[in-house]
């Protein structure tokens, strides 16, 4: 695994192995892929249809590319003036307090429809640090409902072992790390 700088050292993105690009970017392929995103409705149109209410999956793929979209150019347009602790949320709803390399969930807000489904997953290494370690279109109460998101939840375990396993518990840390394998 490596580790792709999006964001001049605020943001960066996992590069598993034997990937062609980035988490952050395969994510944003697949959400604008009208292809890809009408076999995943397809497999999950129950989900879809529970949860949301939705029915038609050419909506559901209308919603996700516009979702997409606003939530690429959130990350994305991130300045030095704009913090990502505004994007990032915890993980765990009920989380009440900081923890060591904590896992962080980002997801469009303010959708003038349903709730988005789309979400980013992260570990927090500082205030406005984050390392992306992939993401999900959740489309149920719990991660630990459906396949594809149970997986997003092991990437995520993987990714911070791996950053324990050496030792990377900061934004020093990490930097130290990154400029060690360069």
């Amino acid at each position: 695994m490596t580790f792709d700088e999006i964001i001049n050292g605020h943001l960066w993105a996992v590069r598993y192995e034997g990937e062609q690009d980035n988490v952050l970017y395969n994510l944003f392929d697949h959400w604008n892929d009208v292809v890809w995103l009408r076999s995943f409705f397809k497999q999950n149109k129950k989900d879809v249809v529970s949860y949301f209410k939705i029915e038609d999956i050419n909506q559901a793929i209308k919603d996700t590319i516009d979702d997409g979209e606003h939530l690429e150019r959130l990350m994305m347009d991130v300045s030095l003036m704009t913090n990502l602790d505004t994007l990032f949320r915890p993980l765990d709803n009920s989380r009440m307090s900081e923890s060591v390399l904590s896992k962080e969930k980002a997801r469009p807000h303010y959708i003038l429809r349903h709730v988005s489904w789309l979400r980013i997953y992260a570990i927090k290494l500082a205030s406005d640090v984050y390392i992306i370690t992939g993401g999900a279109i959740k489309l149920t109460a719990t991660m630990q409902e459906r396949e594809h998101t149970r997986r997003e939840l092991v990437n995520m375990e993987k990714v911070r072992s791996f950053l324990l396993n050496e030792r990377i518990i900061d934004e020093d840390g990490f930097l130290d790390f990154i400029n060690e394998i360069r």
